[in-house]
């Protein structure tokens, strides 16, 4: 697991790190009794050191039921800020504040808060990649896993607005039968992908199976046999008895995909352009040297004010509460 190259490398702002990573941050977690949450879009070494990995609703239920003191958010923003929402009495860190998300930027505060006014009486249910603000001024939170049994259950004659990602909401609105107030927000990752490079792998791959997130546009998923949370991907590749999958996420579920499912191919759906740009630039820059020096420093801290923690609070209990 651990590598010579990666024990070299050095920051040098921090100082020097020591020679078997693995083996100091194993270290760090008792001194600290904490644990260490994971998304499956981070990179392989942070996976495989990682006490849970999972997807959004996985990572909040972690969350919410550990008793460690500590919480070392591998993720981005959103999530460890979800964690303190959860746990305001422990500490919060991520390795990079920098680790942020395209769909919870496209969503600014004062911009979604007269966006609500305009549509009176409607309840808003959120995306879970939303900031703590608009977590604070929504009534329930949903994940990829999660939104079109949250949506089933609220009375038809209530109108909704869907925050912050319109081709998620589209999704449900398809699945439900419902009539959504959509915010036209995107992840730039999941809007990358390429409909013509997917068709192109197809034809390359006829036994092939093409998987896909939500988060995907209506052009790409209408080629995929399966579409579902990240968690429910990588469930569905370990069950079908296929043996060759076009992925059509962020390529970092392929790691535990190929570690669950050995003996299958896994292909990662390619963008529009010859760029890496179908990996989250925002979950890479977590790595397991600033994974390191955020439990040695105890730092870079997630804090928020009181007001808008417990005003966040309330609908994140409503999605574990319609979750069960």
């Amino acid at each position: 697991m651990f590598t010579t190259a990666l024990a070299q490398r050095e920051n040098t702002q921090l100082g020097e790190l020591p020679l078997d990573l693995f083996a100091a941050i194993q270290s760090l977690k008792k001194e600290l009794n904490a644990v260490i949450l994971a998304h499956y879009y981070q990179e392989p070494d942070i996976q495989d050191i990682a006490d849970f990995i999972g997807d959004s609703l996985q990572l909040a239920r972690a969350a919410e039921k550990t008793n460690a003191d500590a919480i070392v958010f591998a993720g981005v923003h959103f999530m460890a800020e979800t964690a303190k929402i959860l746990n305001p009495d422990k500490l919060v860190l991520l390795p990079d504040l920098n680790a942020g998300c395209s769909l919870a930027d496209s969503c600014p505060a004062d911009e979604f808060a007269a966006f609500k006014a305009a549509h009176p009486n409607h309840l808003v249910v959120s995306y879970i990649n939303c900031s703590a603000d608009i977590k604070a001024m929504s009534d329930i939170i949903c994940t990829s896993s999660n939104a079109v049994k949250i949506v089933q259950q609220i009375p038809k004659e209530q109108p909704i607005i869907f925050a912050p990602d319109r081709n998620l909401g589209r999704y449900v609105m398809e699945q439900t039968g419902r009539d959504l107030v959509l915010w036209q927000g995107s992840c730039v990752v999941h809007e990358t992908f390429s409909e013509k490079k997917i068709v192109q792998l197809k034809i390359a791959h006829p036994e092939a199976e093409a998987i896909a997130h939500p988060e995907c546009e209506s052009s790409v998923l209408r080629h995929a046999s399966f579409i579902g949370s990240t968690a429910a991907l990588l469930k569905y590749c370990q069950s079908s008895p296929t043996k060759e999958f076009i992925v059509a996420t962020e390529p970092g579920i392929i790691h535990q995909m190929q570690k669950l499912a050995p003996d299958k191919r896994f292909i990662p759906a390619p963008p529009m352009n010859n760029c890496a740009c179908n990996e989250c630039p925002f979950m890479r820059l977590n790595t397991l040297e600033k994974l390191y020096w955020a439990m040695k420093n105890r730092t870079p801290e997630i804090t928020m004010s009181e007001d808008i923690r417990l005003a966040a609070l309330r609908p994140m209990q409503r999605m574990l509460e319609m979750s069960v």
